[in-house]
């Protein structure tokens, strides 16, 4: 099946889609399907102009219709438009114009259809439409391209996608099609799945992949799914053209924005609110009941969400158990940690704001409880919900997890991980949780091997119960050490040599293992925090209740604290191991007698400033067996007295002082709670009234859209029409006919600019009635002959003379439209003026030419230009060969008293009158003729010289010369 791509646009989008098709090669093997705002009232004619854009098929989508290579397929107005089985079908719009997102539904329908095969591409509009369709199309390994700001006249919808961090390219509208050809058809797809190539260079390639990310981002891929990995690589090889992975892996070693740009490819975050809602309401409808049912009052319910993406899940969980615990009327705690190695993720789940089409899907009494709509048409986390979560950025492979947790929902995250991996993260899951604790894993994870630590609680939607077992020690597993690679293999090495450092982790616990400590303990770097647990350390750390931190002072159990601050302060200025004894801590309502070692380490590599801490928990009876501590000095022992009194005196001040704070705090807290309950009365008006502004806001904004591009339509028409009136006025000018358009009611409409020689017509003059204006023409009545063509729809022609002698030659025809409506008269004069004389002349020569007699032309040198028959018969000089002589030749020689040729001529040419005087002439055989001349001067014109016309009639019959 041919490619498919998605494209949506709004405002201002019909200029980009013209750059767009004007670009794309009509034979590309590529089916588009167009999706725009539209006003559901107004007619679309965006496929007649895109058809002049492009010589493919354009055509607007109808029902059941397939979807076929080098056709493009446009989304009629007041429809949503769906593909299912590579067929168009149309859906009816929702009745409210802001709830229509027909871009992300579309795009939707394309992904879950075509899946690899689909491709999108988001240009100019306002709002945000088109966001969630492209995760859509990401999620099945499509291609994405997104129209650059710069170029967009309106950047509302490209740079909704760019936020998303999803798109592959971002280019101007003209430089897609190059890039969408090379992507698609460049050998392989994007997102194809390749099995491993038989190549003993593939594994140490990927290997090198992983190496060259994990020294670069700090996370390593090694435990990943090879196929995960491989699809990545390939789609990143696929936009370079690099055809061997041992090129890509040389281009990622060179490349640092390119290590980034994989590094996100690999954490595709495809996350909703509420995904897969057959699973949340199984949560919430039986499984969170029972759960909360046996908790006390003032139970805190922790919740870890690790690979929270950017946070919908978390957010999702925390508005569930609101609800459950709102429901019961339940006094329960709830704090949820959301985790995620990606903090660009973390950070837009921090700042808790969500496009529209990110919760198009929310029940719309969840989205007015919990949300509070922006200006921009975005969607913000209410304060109920938001304080509920901590989210922090944490690599649930190394770093620490948190402990005591109600539930964990790690929903498809172990789906990229290989089995090793999966079993250490749910055995680490299984210590987290407490007893009954929750896990609740994506609809394609199971726990596999790992059943002996939990139980269904729902099969269906993998949702299962910690559960207590011989076989299934409660401890925290070490998790796995990533490979060290010092150097890459020559054949991936350019230039010089990188190194790829060892995991922090690998360090840490290589130095574990040299101190050969048998006693749990944590490593710790200069600022406190835990970078490693070895052992149990249950019983003397714990998570701080807050935001969540790795400092080894906050997570200390009571009676440590104090003791675990001051020796970290006196082994870090000393550089020389402390230890305190016999520090007594309280556990579970239990005592713990234990030694506090605080061991800075060998200052090399990775390790500088860091420091073990090891608890070395004693038995209770062992106090006794200790060397006793030196006694302290009575000297010293009164001064210390004597400041424990002075500061219990200034704690009693202090109390009384507070306690008096708190009373007129009390009261003031009063006060400030009935002014409370009044302005949060008033800010529920307000609130309803502003959801009613919003609500007229989003319908107004789409109106907008869809006039814009209604704008953009008529505007495109207008400017080719425009186009069309310049070719007429310049082809009507250019014939240089004088023409006149009336309409039915017979007045001026139009016309051209020679027909002011014939009617005085001016720019003014347009829309009074024909019958209003003299005219060159005689005896014509312009108006009758204009309601006569009317009246029968017969053409009419007719020859009419003007008063300066012209004449032209008439035609008056009905004005049709294009719907063959009868709407005027048209009139067109054609000066005949030439043509008239041209006939007279060609009569007047026929005259000439059978004149009895001699009729010549001469120019002012006396040479013959013309000779009739009368001439040849008088003369017998035939044509041909008069005209190779002169007016002299014909005067015989002597004879004083005829006038000389040359004297003939001037006289002629001066205007003279030359007539009716006798003169003699030499016949071709000799013989002298009388003959009577007349000569007539003919003056110049058009640039021609003048000439004369002679005409000659014998006078006597011929003599024949004496001396002959």
């Amino acid at each position: 099946m041919c490619p498919i791509v998605g494209i949506g646009a709004s405002a201002g989008g019909l200029e980009a889609l013209t750059k767009f098709f004007q670009a794309m090669p009509a034979e590309s093997g590529i089916a588009f399907v167009i999706v725009v705002h539209l006003d559901p009232q107004h007619v679309s004619i965006l496929p007649d102009l895109l058809q002049k854009q492009t010589r493919m098929s354009v055509l607007q989508a109808a029902e059941g219709e397939l979807v076929e290579p080098n056709h493009v397929y446009v989304i009629p107005p007041n429809r949503n438009l769906s593909i299912r089985n590579g067929r168009l079908h149309l859906l009816e719009m929702p009745s409210a114009r802001g709830a229509a997102l027909p871009i992300d539904s579309c795009l939707q329908s394309l992904a879950k259809d075509q899946g690899r095969n689909a491709a999108c591409i988001i240009l100019s509009g306002t709002g945000s439409d088109g966001a969630a369709g492209l995760r859509a199309i990401k999620n099945a390994s499509g291609l994405v391209l997104s129209q650059d700001e710069g170029s967009a006249k309106y950047d509302g919808m490209p740079r909704s996608a760019a936020a998303t961090g999803l798109v592959d390219f971002v280019l101007a509208p003209q430089d897609m099609p190059a890039q969408l050809l090379q992507c698609l058809f460049s050998g392989s797809r994007p997102g194809e799945d390749h099995a491993p190539p038989d190549d003993e260079q593939f594994l140490p390639a990927l290997q090198h992949v992983c190496a060259i990310l994990r020294s670069r981002t700090g996370h390593d891929f090694s435990h990943y799914k090879t196929n995960t990995i491989l699809r990545r690589i390939d789609r990143r090889m696929t936009i370079h053209q690099i055809e061997r992975i041992t090129d890509y892996v040389r281009y990622l070693d060179e490349s640092d924005r390119e290590s980034g740009i994989l590094f996100k490819e690999i954490l595709i975050g495809v996350t909703d609110f509420f995904r897969d809602p057959p699973a949340y309401r199984a949560l919430e409808t039986d499984i969170l009941p029972k759960f909360l049912a046996n908790r006390p009052d003032g139970y805190h319910a922790r919740i870890w969400v690790p690979g929270c993406a950017s946070g919908e899940e978390a957010y999702s969980l925390a508005i569930l158990f609101h609800e459950a615990i709102e429901r019961m009327r339940r006094r329960i705690h709830l704090q949820i940690f959301a985790t995620d190695i990606d903090e660009a993720a973390i950070a837009v789940a921090r700042a808790g704001i969500y496009p529209e089409t990110a919760l198009a899907g929310m029940a719309p009494e969840r989205l007015q409880r919990f949300f509070t709509r922006e200006s921009d048409g975005h969607y913000r986390i209410g304060k109920l919900v938001r304080e509920k979560l901590v989210f922090a950025p944490q690599n649930v492979i190394k770093d620490p997890p948190f402990t005591k947790l109600a539930m964990i929902s790690c929903r498809n995250l172990l789906i990229y991980l290989d089995a090793e991996l999966q079993h250490k993260l749910l055995s680490t899951f299984h210590y987290c949780l407490e007893p009954g604790g929750i896990l609740f894993l994506g609809t394609s994870e199971s726990i596999g091997s790992d059943a002996d630590h939990f139980g269904p609680l729902n099969k269906k939607y993998k949702i299962f119960e910690r559960r207590s077992s011989r076989n299934a020690e409660r401890r925290l597993p070490n998790l796995f050490s990533p490979p060290i690679i010092d150097a890459p293999p020559d054949r991936f090495r350019t230039g010089a040599v990188r190194r790829v450092e060892p995991s922090i982790a690998l360090q840490i616990a290589e130095a574990i293992l040299e101190q050969i400590e048998a006693a749990p303990c944590v490593i710790v770097n200069r600022k406190r925090e835990v970078l490693y647990i070895h052992g149990r350390t249950g019983r003397f750390l714990e998570p701080a209740e807050g935001r969540a931190t790795l400092d080894v002072v906050e997570m200390a159990k009571p009676g440590l604290r104090t003791e675990l601050a001051a020796g970290f302060h006196e082994a870090s200025g000393a550089r020389r191991e402390i230890v305190a004894r016999d520090v007594l801590i309280e556990d579970e309502g239990n005592n713990l007698l234990l030694d506090l070692t605080l061991r800075p380490l060998p200052g090399y590599g990775a390790l500088q400033d860091l420091m073990m801490v090891v608890f070395e928990e004693k038995p209770q009876d062992a106090k006794a067996s200790e060397p006793a501590r030196p006694r302290t000095p009575a000297k010293k022992r009164t001064a210390m007295k004597k400041t424990i009194a002075q500061l219990e005196e200034e704690l009693r001040f202090t109390r009384e002082d507070l306690q008096t704070t708190i009373e007129e705090l009390e009261t003031s807290n009063e006060e400030l709670k009935s002014a409370n309950e009044e302005l949060q009365s008033t800010n529920e008006e307000l609130q309803s009234t502003n959801e009613e502004l919003e609500t007229s806001k989003e319908e107004l904004q789409s109106m907008n859209e869809e006039s814009v591009t209604v704008n953009q339509e008529l505007q495109a028409r207008v400017d080719e029409l425009a186009k069309v009136n310049d070719d007429l006025v310049n082809l009507l000018d250019s014939t240089e006919i004088a023409t006149v358009f009336l309409d039915a009611e017979l007045c001026v409409r139009r016309f051209t600019p020679r027909l002011t020689e014939i009617i005085p017509l001016t720019a003014a003059d347009t829309g009074r009635p024909i019958r209003h204006f003299a005219t060159e023409l005689c005896d014509v009545d312009l108006a009758e002959l204009g309601a006569e063509v009317l009246k029968d729809l017969v053409v009419r022609r007719l020859d009419v003379a003007g008063r300066s002698g012209r004449f032209f030659a008439l035609r008056i025809r009905p004005y049709r439209t294009v719907d063959n409506v009868i709407d005027g008269v048209v009139l067109t004069f054609d000066d005949i003026s030439e043509l008239m004389k041209l006939e007279s002349l060609s009569r007047l020569a026929v005259v000439v030419r059978d004149s009895s007699d001699a009729i010549t032309l001469v120019d002012s040198a006396g040479r013959f230009l013309a000779w009739n028959q009368g001439a040849n018969d008088l003369y017998g000089y035939s044509e041909t060969e008069a005209l190779t002589m002169t007016f002299a030749d014909l005067v015989p020689q002597g004879g004083d008293q005829d006038p000389k040729p040359a004297e003939i001529l001037k006289r002629a040419f001066a205007g003279k009158p030359v007539q009716g005087f006798d003169h003699r002439r030499l016949h071709k055989n000799g013989t002298v003729l009388q003959v009577r001349l007349k000569a007539t001067l003919i003056p110049p014109q058009d640039g021609e010289p003048a000439f004369l016309a002679m005409t000659e009639r014998a006078a006597t019959k011929p003599k024949r010369r004496s001396g002959r």
